[in-house]
């Protein structure tokens, strides 16, 4: 199989998880591509995904695969891992809410960066729904810590732990884990886990950077 990947993006970050998670490391060929949101899109990209977005899998039987979610389904079925996506309605549904609400909350973060990279440009309102929309899916997870911290790891805990990468990574210093003890508790009690170490999202200088992040684009006061 062969990925295309970044180690900037929190998407493909969550695709590396499960493919360590399903002890698939060896079986897949990691191809480092670039892809930027408002850019021309990358050709090698737009002939394996039309929508010219990463991570993109190429299976050994000929399929191209797109979007995290389909691909990370894809590779726990492979592996039978059914403990990271249970078959069970009950606790599937937990885990793609999860999921839902991890993804959206990376979607989000990326799109205000981009907003944000427009300078003086900048739609205010945007921003300000944007700072909203984060705070409310963050202060939903630090309610639901305790459920996290209860419930069998699996695709729900990886989707938030990027999502929460990606605010570590774009956005130091807003002081979420000050703010949110509760979820900054449960984020301590997995970190050290080995597929979550490994794929720390890191900027390689492999493409354009993007908007600059001298300061953080909202913080949190913690009295």
């Amino acid at each position: 199989m062969q990925l295309h990947w970044s180690p900037r993006s929190p998407f493909v970050r969550k695709v590396n998880i499960v493919i360590e998670e399903c002890g698939l490391t060896d079986k897949v060929e990691r191809v480092r591509s670039v892809a930027v949101f408002a850019a021309p899109p990358n050709p090698e990209i737009l002939r394996d995904n039309p929508l010219g977005k990463i991570p993109v899998l190429l299976t050994d039987d000929g399929q191209k695969l797109f979007d995290s979610r389909v691909i990370c389904e894809y590779l726990i079925t492979r592996a039978g891992r059914d403990d990271l996506l249970p078959a069970t309605p009950d606790a599937r549904i937990k885990h793609l809410r999860w999921q839902a609400l991890g993804d959206g909350l990376t979607d989000i973060l990326l799109l205000w960066r981009t907003e944000r990279g427009r300078g003086a440009k900048a739609d205010p309102v945007i921003e300000a729904a944007f700072e909203t929309k984060t705070r409310a899916a963050l202060a939903t997870l630090d309610e639901e810590s305790a459920d996290l911290s209860a419930t069998p790891f699996g695709l729900g805990h990886i989707s938030v732990l990027c999502a929460l990468g990606q605010l570590d990574f774009r956005y130091a210093g807003c002081g979420w884990q000050d703010a949110l003890p509760n979820l900054a508790s449960w984020h301590a009690t997995i970190a050290d886990r080995p597929s979550v170490a490994s794929t720390v999202v890191v900027d390689d200088g492999g493409g354009p950077a993007g908007a600059a992040d001298d300061t953080p684009a909202f913080t949190y006061e913690v009295s």
